[in-house]
């Protein structure tokens, strides 16, 4: 169902952007009408720059509804939660590095094994000063 929605997804933006290039710009730059004054060009008129402002409508409301599907979609494969969720927290994949001076006790802080966490813990060793007294 995911692939569906992102091959639809897809294709609504490569329409978006083939309509909205076609529509005759105000500097004529883009336009493929050759600014409306040549009685030949491709798409010239107003009926026709209707379209394709309805057109353009259609497929950004189509956008934005997919791409609020897969939203939705993805948060629920997920399981919800955040990012911000996890900070803190050590990884259950990484490894407890040692401590500098050796320490046999390997187990991380209950705040998440930061420095700081350490520290205030009287844990880890106190940094030296240059000169120190």
């Amino acid at each position: 169902m995911e692939n569906v929605l992102l091959v639809v997804h897809v294709l609504i933006v490569i329409a978006l952007i083939v309509i909205v290039l076609m529509q005759r710009s105000e500097g004529g730059a883009l336009g493929m009408g050759g600014g409306g004054s040549g009685g030949g060009g491709f798409l010239t008129g107003r009926g026709t720059a209707n379209l394709l402002t309805r057109t353009t409508a259609v497929l950004a409301v189509l956008f934005f509804a997919t791409s609020i599907a897969s939203t939705i979609m993805a948060n629920r494969q997920s399981g919800g939660g955040s990012v911000f969720d996890s900070v803190g927290q050590p990884s259950a994949t990484k490894s407890e590095p040692s401590a500098p001076g050796g320490g046999a006790d390997k187990t991380p802080a209950s705040g998440g094994g930061g420095i700081l966490d350490d520290l205030e813990k009287g844990r880890g060793p106190l940094p030296s000063v240059p000169g120190g007294r």
